[in-house]
């Protein structure tokens, strides 16, 4: 089912100084950005080899974002896997037993289109899954 890992998620609270870092400190350029109004988000994505590091700031003091850094702090807030079928992926793991957040594929930022796993069936790691075409 899963072929890579496709991007690890990390919430920030500003996104330009944790560019900065990025940029200047580890060499890591980013190549787009994004606001994805669905998910309240500005994401900024950075590859690294043939996966991606997304920073992600929330847009709105009441985004999943900014609940994640209140409740947590800044850091990993997901680990995606690619997927080449979601529709198929997300069948396969409510067979198994898996409780899915997104029980049908959304807008994900990049284009993709995504579905998160609860962490409650991933020893509380929020997982998505993703379909890039």
């Amino acid at each position: 089912m899963v072929t890579k890992i496709d991007h690890i998620g990390i919430a920030v609270k500003n996104l330009e100084e944790t560019l900065k870092f990025y940029g200047d400190v580890l060499g890591i350029k980013c190549v787009s950005q994004e606001v994805v109004e669905e998910q309240k988000v500005r994401v900024a994505f950075l590859p690294v080899g043939d996966t991606e590091v997304e920073l992600l700031e929330s847009t709105s003091e009441d985004g999943p974002i900014a609940k994640f850094i209140e409740k947590k702090g800044e850091g990993i807030q997901h680990i995606a896997f690619k997927v080449d079928n979601i529709e198929e992926a997300i069948r396969e793991l409510e067979e198994k037993g898996v409780r899915m957040i997104d029980e049908k594929p959304r807008y994900g930022a990049g284009g993709a289109r995504i579905a998160f796993l609860h962490p409650k069936s991933t020893s509380g790691v929020l997982i998505e899954i993703s379909q890039r075409d």
